[in-house]
């Protein structure tokens, strides 16, 4: 599923396209995806003006001119492709086509259909509500995952999953920050946090490690296995200079880890 990194870069990508541009025409060409599109979708975002194009979380968001937000989930393998001047056909995958002002198509394509897409009128019903801080803003600091930590038995890559922990992050980038932080996915969350609620050493370190992995794959994108430290990397040398650990592979919550069993404590 794409994580902060990928839903950061369709975001920068589509914002040349949308930013400012109005919705011309709306075509769906398949409702079902995730979840139903709402009621008159096309017709609530025709005419209306794309004010800003933000990443919260996992999502893109759009304000609209219409007081409307438009919010938009990859899902497992969505993704918008920017074409100057609209298509004579599309694809079997193409399911949502917007034509913009700005003279381009925006074309939303999923093979898997787990991408969703709603457009909301009243702001305290999108999906957006109770994410976590931003792992890139100044408000994720190690006193705030402190709070969200204390007395949480969790262990560390199940509470960093948890959006309302931290918004953003996934099952790859989790796994990369903890090998970087040398924190063993299976250790509870609470003992990164003193008694007094204090955020120990750990935890500082984890923060860094956090905001400096999403920073290397946002400068630059991961082509594969090879380019992760531990992911997807069951079986190979720990990349660590001086550790003698191999990568191994564990289940938690229905979800592959990976981590070293020798450096990361």
């Amino acid at each position: 599923m794409p994580e902060l990194p990928e839903v950061e870069r369709e975001v920068r990508q589509l914002r040349p396209a949308m930013e400012g541009a109005r919705f011309e025409r709306v075509v769906i060409r398949r409702r079902r995806l995730r979840t139903l599109l709402p009621l008159r979708f096309a017709s609530r975002l025709e005419g209306t003006t794309v004010r800003a194009l933000r990443r919260r979380g996992k999502y893109l968001v759009a304000d609209l001119s219409s007081e409307a937000t438009l919010v938009m989930h990859l899902g497992m393998s969505g993704s918008f492709d920017i074409r100057s001047t609209a298509p004579a056909s599309f694809a079997k995958h193409d399911h949502v086509i917007f034509h913009m002002s700005s003279g381009t198509t925006v074309v939303f394509n999923d093979p898997r259909r787990f991408g969703s897409m709603w457009l909301h009128d009243d702001h305290s019903r999108t999906p957006i509500l109770g994410l976590g801080p931003e792992p890139l803003d100044e408000a994720f600091t190690a006193e705030a995952l402190a709070t969200a930590f204390r007395r949480k038995r969790a262990p560390l890559k199940s509470a960093l999953l948890d959006q309302r922990v931290v918004a953003g992050l996934g099952n790859i980038y989790v796994s990369e920050a903890l090998h970087r932080a040398r924190l063993s996915p299976a250790r509870a969350a609470e003992t990164l946090v003193s008694p007094s609620g204090a955020p120990r050493s750990g935890l500082r370190t984890l923060v860094r490690a956090i905001r400096e992995t999403l920073n290397d794959a946002l400068a630059d994108r991961p082509r594969g296995g090879d380019d992760f430290r531990v992911y997807d990397r069951e079986g190979r040398r720990c990349p660590r200079r001086g550790c003698r650990g191999t990568i191994k592979r564990i289940v938690q919550s229905g979800r592959s880890t990976f981590f070293c069993p020798v450096c990361q404590r």
